[in-house]
C-alpha cells in the first residue's frame, strides 16, 4: 500500500463529483486515483474534469487494478450488492452508497463476503460523523430533555426528473430507499436500540415506487418514533427528539454543507427556547472518508460497522411490508 489510500470511483456519479471526491482529496490519507464507466469516453471526460489520473471503460477493469485500495460504490441501488461483492473478491475495501442493498438478506450476504475476504465495508451515512448529530445524542444520553419518549424525523424533496433512476422499481427506486433510510437510521442512532414493530402507509406513484411514506416505529420501553419521506413534498430534512422535560429540534440535517455550522434548539417543558447549541462547520463527507481511511490503514473497524447497515435494512424491509400489506409488522 502506498502512503495514501487510493480510491476508485465506480461510475461517473455526480454525487461523487460534488461530495465524495472533494472529501477524498481533503482527507489526509486519501487520493482519488481512478474512475470507471461502461462508457470509456465518458470515464475519460469525467477523469479529466475531476483531475483523476486513470479511467476505465468497464467496472471489472477498475476492480482488477492492483493500485486501487478502496472502491466507492454509488451505482443504482439494485447494483450495490453485486459490484460490492465483486470488489471484495478482487481484494478491495468498499464504501457503499445507501441503502447498502435492496433488503436485509442482500446486506447480510455482503457482510459475509467482506468478512470472508478480510475487507472493510461501510455505508455512506455521512451525517453520523457530523458533530451536530453526535451532540444531539450526547444531550439525549445526558438526560437534557428527561426521558426520551418520541422522535419525529423527516426527509423529503421534490423529484421532478421523470427519467431519474429513483422512479424505477427494478432499480431500487422509491422514497424510502432514497431518503427514508436517513430518518430510520437517525432514530436508531439516537436511541441506540432497534424497533420492535412498525406500521406504515405509502402513496405509490405512477411508476410503482413509493413517492410518499409515513411510518411509526415502536421501540423498547414504549419509546415511539415517526418517520416520513417523499419525492412529492417540499425540501425538509429535520427532526425532533421529545422527552418528558423538553425537546431538541434540528431543522437542517443529513446534508449540512461544509461551511454551515450545526444548530440544535433546546426547548423546555412549556416549549420555551432555553438554549441553542451550535457545532463546528465541518465537511461530514471528509470525516467519513477519514474514518474509512483509518480503518484500512490500521486494519480496524470503521466507526459504524456493516452490521448496522443490515439492521437498518431490516427496518426498511418491515416498513415496506407494512405499507404494502397493512397491519403491524415485527422487525
Amino acid at each position: 500500500m502506498s502512503d495514501k489510500i487510493r480510491w476508485g470511483i465506480l461510475s461517473t456519479s455526480n454525487h461523487a463529483a460534488t461530495s465524495v471526491i472533494p472529501a477524498i482529496r481533503a482527507s489526509a490519507d486519501g487520493e482519488a486515483a481512478a474512475v470507471a464507466s461502461r462508457d470509456g469516453a465518458r470515464a475519460q471526460l469525467y477523469a479529466r474534469e475531476h483531475g483523476i489520473l486513470k479511467s476505465y471503460g468497464d467496472y471489472e477493469a477498475l476492480l482488477a487494478d492492483p493500485d486501487i485500495d478502496v472502491i466507492y460504490n454509488p451505482l443504482p441501488n439494485h447494483l450495490h450488492k453485486t459490484w460490492s461483492i465483486r470488489a471484495a473478491q478482487a481484494g478491495k475495501h468498499v464504501l457503499c452508497e445507501k441503502p447498502i442493498a435492496l433488503n436485509a438478506a442482500e446486506a447480510e450476504e455482503m457482510v459475509r463476503a467482506f468478512r470472508d475476504a478480510g475487507r472493510k465495508l461501510a455505508e455512506t451515512f455521512q451525517w453520523r460523523h457530523h458533530p451536530q448529530a453526535q451532540r444531539v445524542r450526547e444531550l439525549v444520553r445526558q438526560g437534557t430533555i428527561g426521558d426520551v419518549r418520541l422522535i419525529n424525523a423527516s426527509f423529503s424533496f421534490p423529484l421532478d426528473r421523470p427519467h431519474d433512476v429513483r422512479w424505477e422499481p427494478k432499480m431500487g427506486g422509491g422514497a424510502l430507499y432514497d431518503v427514508g433510510c436517513y430518518p430510520v437510521s437517525l432514530v436508531r442512532y439516537m436511541l441506540g436500540q432497534e424497533p420492535l414493530t412498525v406500521t406504515a402507509h405509502a402513496h405509490w406513484g405512477a411508476s410503482g415506487v413509493d413517492d410518499l411514506m409515513v411510518g411509526a416505529l415502536v421501540f423498547p420501553a414504549g419509546v415511539m418514533a415517526s418517520i416520513d419521506c417523499s419525492f412529492v413534498l417540499t425540501l425538509r430534512r429535520l427532526y425532533e427528539v421529545v422527552g418528558t422535560t423538553g425537546a431538541l429540534v434540528v431543522n437542517r440535517d443529513y446534508s449540512l454543507k461544509a461551511d454551515t455550522p450545526g444548530e440544535i434548539m433546546h426547548y423546555g417543558p412549556d416549549r420555551k427556547l432555553l438554549h441553542t447549541y451550535r457545532t463546528a462547520a465541518v465537511d461530514s463527507y471528509q470525516l467519513m472518508v477519514q474514518d474509512f481511511n483509518r480503518a484500512v490503514i490500521e486494519n480496524t473497524d470503521p466507526v459504524f460497522l456493516p452490521e448496522d447497515a443490515v439492521a437498518n435494512m431490516r427496518v426498511l424491509d418491515a416498513l415496506y411490508k407494512a405499507a404494502r400489506e397493512g397491519g403491524t409488522v415485527s422487525v
